[in-house]
C-alpha cells in the first residue's frame, strides 16, 4: 500500500530549514518551519492546511509573510503551531500591515496560532490558541486551551502529529507525523464468516484506529435482496479472521537542538522507529566545540542520534555554508555514525 504522504526539504541542504509534506490522495500539505519558502510554487502554498514552526528565529519564520500573501483571498485559513510565546509573535507580524481594504476579498481569511504555554519541569501540559479573521483586520480573539496529551497537538482520521520540546537556548519544537494504522479487510474471509461488505466497515475500521477494545461489538449490516441483514460480531473477531492491520508511516522533522542527554532523549523518544528522520547536520564533529557554543548538532552526533531512533531513512539538511564545496564530508561522517561509528 502506497504511503499517505510525500516529504521533501523545502530548500536545498545549505538553505533554509524546512519540510513540505503532501498528502497523496488530498489536496493538502502540511509544512514544517516557515523560513524562506520560495521554491515552493503558488499552487503547493495553497495546500497547506497546518504548518509547525520549531522556533521563531528568522531562518525558520520569516516565510510567514509570503505564505499570507500567497492564502489570503483564495483559502479560508491556515493553523500554524509553534513554541510558547508564538501567538504573541504571529499577531505582532499582522499587525505589522494595514488592512483598511481586506473586507474586499470574498473569504474571511484565518489564522489560527497554537502555542505550547504551560511546560512544567520540561513537561508540556497545555496548549493555548488565537484566531485572528480578516474581517476583522486580524485582531486577536483568544480561543479555549487544550490539553496536550502524549505529546499528540493534532490529531486527524488519517494522522496526528507529535510535538517534543527541546531545547536550542530557547524553547525549539520538534514534530512527527504518524500516519494511522491501514485497517485492510480481506473480502474472501468476511464471506466465510457468513458476512458481506457495505457501510458498517467504514464505523468498523473508526472503531479499531480509535483503539477500541477487542470486545467492541459491532453491527454488520448489508442489503441482500432488497432487505437488510444484520449480525452483530466482535471486533477481535474480526480483527482475528479478516483484518490485516499494517502500520502506517511515521516522518520526523529534528532542527537547531544542542547536543546533551535531555535532548538525546526526547529526540529519541520522537523518533523511535521513524520511516524518515530529517535531522540538521550543522558542523562536522571536528567543530563540536562550536556546535556546543551555537546549540547545534554536528553530523556525527545527529547519525549518532538516528541510530538510537532506529531511523530507516535520515535525510540530513541544515549545513554551516562554512562546508560550501565540502557536503560530502558532513554526508559521510552522519553515515558512519548510522553504521555504528559513534561519538
Amino acid at each position: 500500500m502506497r504511503p499517505l504522504f510525500h516529504p521533501q526539504l523545502v530548500n536545498e541542504p545549505f538553505g533554509d530549514p524546512g519540510v513540505y509534506v503532501d498528502f497523496r490522495f488530498e489536496k493538502r500539505a502540511l509544512l514544517f518551519d516557515l523560513g524562506d519558502n520560495a521554491p515552493l510554487p503558488p499552487k503547493k502554498l495553497l495546500r497547506v492546511s497546518h504548518a509547525f514552526v520549531s522556533h521563531t528565529h528568522m531562518d525558520h519564520f520569516i516565510g510567514f509573510d509570503r505564505l499570507l500573501r500567497i492564502c489570503i483571498g483564495r483559502q479560508k485559513g491556515v493553523h500554524l503551531y509553534g513554541p510558547p510565546g508564538f501567538i504573541a509573535q504571529v499577531e505582532h507580524k499582522l499587525a505589522a500591515y494595514t488592512w483598511n481594504l481586506v473586507q474586499n476579498y470574498e473569504t474571511d481569511f484565518e489564522v489560527v496560532a497554537t502555542e505550547i504555554d504551560r511546560v512544567e519541569a520540561g513537561v508540556m501540559r497545555e496548549a493555548y490558541s488565537a484566531r485572528f479573521r480578516s474581517r476583522q483586520r486580524f485582531g486577536r480573539e483568544p480561543l479555549a486551551a487544550s490539553t496536550i496529551a502524549n505529546g499528540v497537538l493534532l490529531d486527524e482520521e488519517s494522522f496526528r502529529v507529535r510535538v517534543a520540546l527541546l531545547d536550542h537556548r530557547t524553547h525549539c519544537l520538534g514534530f512527527a507525523i504518524e500516519e494511522k494504522m491501514h485497517v485492510n479487510v480481506w473480502k474472501n474471509r468476511l464471506l466465510a464468516m457468513g458476512l458481506q461488505t457495505g457501510p458498517w466497515l467504514k464505523e468498523m475500521k473508526r472503531a479499531v484506529l480509535a483503539g477500541e477494545p477487542d470486545g467492541q461489538p459491532v453491527r454488520a449490516w448489508w442489503k441482500e435482496h432488497g432487505a437488510v441483514r444484520e449480525r452483530e460480531i466482535t471486533l477481535g473477531e474480526l480483527k482475528a479472521y479478516a483484518l490485516d492491520l499494517v502500520p502506517g508511516e511515521k516522518i520526523c522533522y529534528v532542527t537547531d537542538v544542542v547536543f546533551h542527554e535531555d535532548n538525546v532523549r526526547r529526540i529519541v523518544d520522537l523518533a523511535l522507529g521513524a520511516n524518515v528522520l530529517f535531522i540538521e547536520s550543522v558542523f562536522l564533529d571536528a567543530e563540536a566545540g562550536h556546535a556546543q557554543e551555537k546549540k547545534h548538532l554536528t553530523a556525527r552526533q545527529a547519525g549518532t542520534i538516528a541510530r538510537a531512533a532506529g531511523a530507516r531513512m535520515v535525510i540530513p539538511f541544515h549545513f554551516s555554508p562554512r562546508y560550501t564545496g565540502r557536503e560530502g564530508l558532513l554526508r559521510a561522517e552522519l553515515e558512519d555514525a548510522l553504521e555504528g561509528g559513534g561519538i
